[in-house]
Parts: C-alpha cells; structure tokens; sequence
C-alpha cells in the first residue's frame, strides 16, 4: 500500500503544478491582452484526465487494501484535493474565455484583478505547501485570506449594478473575479482537506 499512497501523492503534486501555472497564466494573459487558450485548455484537459487518475487509484486502494485511520484520510481527502486542483484549470480556462469573448482588454484598469488575483495565487502556493509538508497550521491560514477574495468580488458586483455607465471592463472584471473567487473557495478546501489528514478533524463550510 505503501507505494499507492506516494503515486498518489506524485500525482497530485503534478497536478498542483499545472493548475498553479494555469491560474498565473490565465491572468498574464488577462492583464496583456494575448490569447493563451489553447495552452490553458490543454492543461484543464490534463488535470481533468489526473483527477480521473487519483480517483481510481484511491477507490482501488480502498477496495484492496481496506485502509484505516492516517491512511484512509489521506486516500479519502486525495479524492476532494485532486478535484480541487481541476477546478483551478477549468476556472483558469473560464478566465482565458473572458478575452475570446471581450476582445482585446488591455485597455482597461486591471488594478482590481490583479491585486485579488495576487491574492489568490497567494492561496494557491499556500494550500500546495500545506498538502506538500502536511502543515495544519498553515492550511488553517488560507481560509483567512478567502473572505479577501470575496469581499473584493462582492463590492465590485455592487458598483457595477449601481453604475449606469458600466461597460466591457467592469463585466469582464466582474466574470474574473468571480473565477478568483471560487478558485480561492477551493483554495479553502484543499487547506481543510490538509487538517482532515493530519489531525481527522472537518472544518464546516461557509
């Protein structure tokens, strides 16, 4: 069993690696004005196939091995934490669709984008690092930043519905935001996943 559990790890530190190079990517390209999507569909398709990957492994592990307490979390938990890193690629993706949609966008101010999006990539290592080193504390610590993210998306939605003269910026902003937003959700969920590993405990969620 022992070396299911570190293919199972392997595999889902390959997968933290392209959806934190998704996520980085989709903003770069957002904040430029170039069109990556067909590198960053490639990569929602790759981690989309690794979280199908990790699922199988970890049902196969369960049927076969019938794992207890340390072990069964981390089979268990690997399931939401693979699902979670696909969900980055398929909102990094979402976020590179924003351009094809709009157009050309680098025109507008992006100071809100970025500084939620820095946030979020901010989240993003720190989830990794807490899956990577087993660090409770520091997986506890990214949901702090998640009401960041929220609140940023939330007063931008709000301005937006009282402004008669919103145009393709502010919406194209607003669906951006929305994707850091549920990235950074996710973000949350694999910290929580973390502590379920280490200690058995289960945060609720908000």
């Amino acid at each position: 069993m022992d070396m299911g559990l570190t293919q199972l790890g392997d595999l889902l530190m390959e997968m933290a690696k392209t959806s934190e190079k998704s996520v980085a990517k989709s903003i770069e390209s957002y904040t430029a004005g170039s069109s990556s999507l067909p590198e960053i569909r490639s990569w929602s398709d790759e981690l989309r196939k690794e979280e199908e990957d990790v699922s199988e492994l970890a049902v196969e592990m369960i049927a076969r091995y019938q794992p207890v307490a340390s072990d069964l979390r981390f089979i268990k938990a690997s399931m939401e934490i693979a699902y979670g890193f696909s969900r980055f690629g398929r909102y990094a993706l979402d976020i590179a669709e924003v351009l094809e949609m709009f157009g050309s966008l680098s025109s507008c101010d992006h100071s809100i984008v970025e500084t939620t999006a820095k946030t979020t990539m901010e989240m993003i290592r720190m989830s990794i690092d807490a899956f990577s080193n087993r660090d409770v504390e520091l997986a506890k610590n990214v949901s702090k930043l998640d009401d960041y993210v929220d609140d940023k998306y939330r007063s931008h939605v709000a301005r937006i519905v009282t402004d008669a003269d919103r145009d393709l910026c502010q919406i194209s902003a607003m669906l951006i935001l929305r994707y850091l937003e549920r990235i950074s959700d996710h973000s949350s969920y694999i910290g929580e996943s973390v502590v379920f590993i280490v200690t058995g405990e289960k945060s609720p969620r908000k």
